[in-house]
């Protein structure tokens, strides 16, 4: 009589229980990332907020329009992005601070063009909509065009990705190919013995 494996099998439990665990974990955010996403729908009909100077990245106004002045501009930077018909290019987004003196930083998507070039923009009043970005958490999308640049598309929740479901079903395909693989390799022990 062949006897389980005791280390190996509890390894490959635990293994087993942990991706379970985790294809769990990606269901109940996929449940929180639809509620987001809901709750940032919302929101693009709703009246203009004033530029928060120091956001909450628990409270962010995303997708709503502001405005805010761009005092003086520190640096443009230029990303790929996209025009408002849809045409792939380059977004310029300027570091801008808000006040003459050393006044907070704002990021402005400021306009698109075909090419890399490096415009040449010395900032003004901006209006826009809010938009996600990165470690700053929020940048302001403008809706006006600025000398020799395209609109920026608008950006929405649309573009904002809800792969959690997906990432839960690789979880659960990892864990049940553990589980195939070990009964496999058992059955090839016992044949063996």
């Amino acid at each position: 009589m062949n006897r389980l494996p005791v280390i190996p099998t509890l390894l490959v439990a635990l293994a087993v229980a942990t991706m379970i665990g985790l294809g769990i974990w990606q269901l109940q955010r996929k449940e929180q990332k639809d509620a987001l996403l809901s709750r940032y729908e919302s929101a693009v009909g709703l009246p203009a907020v004033i530029w928060p100077t120091d956001p909450d990245p628990a409270a962010l106004p995303l997708f709503r329009r502001s405005s805010l002045l761009c005092a003086r501009v520190v640096k443009i930077e230029t990303v790929s992005g996209s025009n408002a018909a849809g045409k792939a290019g380059f977004a310029h987004i300027a570091s801008c601070r808000t006040s003459e003196v050393e006044g907070p930083d704002a990021k402005v998507a400021f306009g698109w063009s075909e090419r890399p070039q490096s415009p040449s923009w010395g900032g003004g009043p901006v209006e826009g909509i809010v938009a996600p970005h990165g470690t700053q958490h929020i940048k302001l999308v403008s809706t006006d065009a600025v000398d020799g640049l395209e609109i920026l598309a608008e950006p929405s929740p649309r573009q904002i990705p809800n792969n959690h479901l997906l990432y839960a079903i690789q979880w659960f395909i990892f864990a049940a190919a553990a589980t195939i693989i070990y009964l496999l390799a058992l059955r090839k022990r016992t044949k063996a013995s």
